[in-house]
């Protein structure tokens, strides 16, 4: 059985989450309490030396770390229904939307929230290593979210899904950063109305209640 080290309040595991469910592959979970620490202790650091969530354990007792190596192996372990495309131009276009999502939007939030908040002073990065906040990071952090989501406001003008024509995990990655948004008092507003539509439509899809 597969099983899945989560933490149901991070949206790095959340990606996570989504992706087993729009697979629909069975797995156990194992809860990490993040607040309060857990993911920096002995027992867990046996499981992840880098302090990080989501792990995945595969059948084989494989242990993987992050989150494009989780889509890796789910991809190519269950390939129906394909969420990183189908073809070589799908499977390129997905990739470089996905991390354009992940970098431009999801680091930009972890970059405001991590140097910000009072309740991560010398965690500006996650991990083993204790990092000093930088201020002016949180401030460049908010100038890129805001930027980004005008970025995605218009390609979703042109296009249903933020990546190809069909869903996939560009658009999995992209829900959990508008999500995150709130985290930092970014909302989506009326000047984003092609991402509003798009955000009301993949919330008919169960597995966004995740």
């Amino acid at each position: 059985m597969i099983t899945l080290y989560d933490c149901a309040t991070a949206p790095s595991p959340r990606r996570a989450r989504i992706l087993l469910a729009e697979k629909g592959i069975a797995h156990e979970t194992v809860e990490v309490d993040l607040r309060a620490g857990e993911q920096l202790g002995e027992a867990f650091r046996q499981v992840n030396p880098q302090c990080t969530v989501p792990v995945l354990q595969t059948q084989e007792g494989l242990r993987l770390t992050d989150n494009a190596a989780i889509a890796a192996y789910l991809e190519a372990r269950y390939p129906e229904p394909p969420l990183m495309g189908s073809t070589p131009e799908q499977k390129a276009e997905i990739a470089s939307w996905n991390w354009r999502v992940e970098f431009e939007g999801l680091l930009a939030i972890a970059e405001t929230l991590r140097n910000s908040s009072p309740a991560l002073v010398n965690r500006a990065l996650p991990g083993p290593v204790d990092y000093p906040q930088i201020p002016e990071l949180a401030e460049r952090g908010l100038a890129r979210i805001q930027r980004f989501f005008d970025t995605l406001d218009a390609r979703l003008a042109e296009h249903e899904f933020i990546a190809v024509d069909c869903f996939s995990i560009a658009d999995i990655t992209a829900v959990v950063v508008v999500d995150f948004a709130r985290v930092v008092k970014v909302r989506l507003g009326e000047t984003h109305p092609h991402l509003q539509r798009w955000r009301l439509a993949m919330a008919q899809r169960p597995s966004m209640a995740l």
